[in-house]
């Protein structure tokens, strides 16, 4: 199994995801600053793998604190909770995460020595829940796929596996459990332009542990479903709106479109933390623009001429209404139930 997240010698170790699939590295993380780079400049990323890495980053803050003051500390802990916060807008878990770790800090009796050991175990909570709860969603979204054929080829988009959780993935899980149980054919990865998610590390991720991938970029999977070698669709979310709008890669909207018009199921495998009940529809999910050398380079090559402009959302908010269910660690359910779970 892979973990992109591990606490190890006093210190958090991140898989290094931006030097995937050409080298595998590991990078230690020693302080908040440290890990508020490393999600910001997507060493880690996936929104439950973020949430994970900032309940780390919240404990690295709280130890760094050199006071025996509470107020003094919680004072400070709040500023190491808006330098992480100031990191990725549209990943809710990063914010579920912060905030957990911050009530644990408040709601926490006796001195702040007290209070950072608590912190600690908090963290390490949000880490092994987030375990528990990708595998739980993979087997409840092992009984809504499809009955027939025996054996099914799935699509996913950008990268919901192990390296954007704490291990086994949310989309990804789901289809890690259909290969265990003998159900997945194949599994179709999008490229995931600007960068390359799926061609990247979801198709890595496959190799590692034998299941069978194929890679196309974004624009053919419209050829795919029509010739037949879709059965159903399965993409992770960064944040899911009370109506079930979801906030993903840039590029699902128009999958799941497209899914619609071939009549082929179109999942959203999230965790209950990534389900924002206070945004009433996907309209109020803030969506992060990012550097636009993510499009007109790659490597050292430059794509495109001088002087065009650019525009570079890296999520996209597909409408409830084109998604089949929103596969949970309680269980697999239309858009329009979440808020009565």
């Amino acid at each position: 199994m892979i973990y992109p997240v591990v606490w190890q010698n006093n210190s958090v170790c991140l898989i290094d995801q931006t030097r995937l699939p050409n080298e595998y590295a590991v990078v230690e993380i020693n302080s908040s600053q440290e890990m508020a780079r490393a999600i910001k400049t997507m060493i880690v990323r996936g929104a439950p793998a973020i949430g994970v890495a900032a309940g780390y980053g919240m404990y690295l803050g709280a130890r760094e604190i050199e006071t025996s003051d509470r107020q003094e500390f919680l004072y400070h802990l709040d500023k190491v909770a808006e330098l992480l916060g100031s990191t990725r807008p549209t990943a809710v878990n990063l914010f579920w995460a912060i905030n957990r770790m911050l009530k644990t800090a408040q709601n926490t009796p006796g001195t702040v020595e007290d209070i950072k050991q608590v912190l600690w175990q908090t963290a390490q909570a949000i880490n092994n829940e987030d375990l528990q709860t990708c595998q739980a969603m993979g087997d409840h979204g092992l009984k809504v796929l499809p009955k027939s054929p025996a054996k099914l080829t799935l699509l996913t988009h950008c990268n919901a596996g192990a390296l954007a959780t704490a291990g086994y993935g949310t989309a990804l899980g789901v289809v890690r459990s259909a290969w265990r149980e003998g159900r997945l054919e194949r599994l179709y990865a999008d490229e995931t332009r600007p960068r390359l998610q799926g061609a990247k590390l979801t198709a890595w991720e496959c190799v590692q542990e034998g299941i069978p991938v194929t890679v196309i970029t974004d624009n053919m999977a419209a050829h795919c479903m029509q010739r037949g070698l879709i059965h159903a669709v399965v993409v992770g979310a960064d944040r899911i709106a009370a109506n079930g709008d979801t906030a993903n890669k840039i590029g699902t909207y128009s999958l799941a479109i497209v899914a619609k018009a071939h009549n082929i199921p179109f999942f959203v495998a999230a965790p209950f933390s990534t389900i924002d009940l206070a945004l009433s529809d996907g309209s109020q999910i803030p969506i992060e623009e990012r550097n636009p050398e993510e499009i007109y380079q790659v490597g050292d090559t430059i794509l495109t001429p001088s002087g065009v402009e650019f525009y570079n959302p890296a999520f996209d908010v597909t409408p409830a209404e084109l998604i089949t269910a929103i596969i949970t660690e309680k269980g697999a359910f239309p858009p329009g139930e979440l808020g009565g779970v």
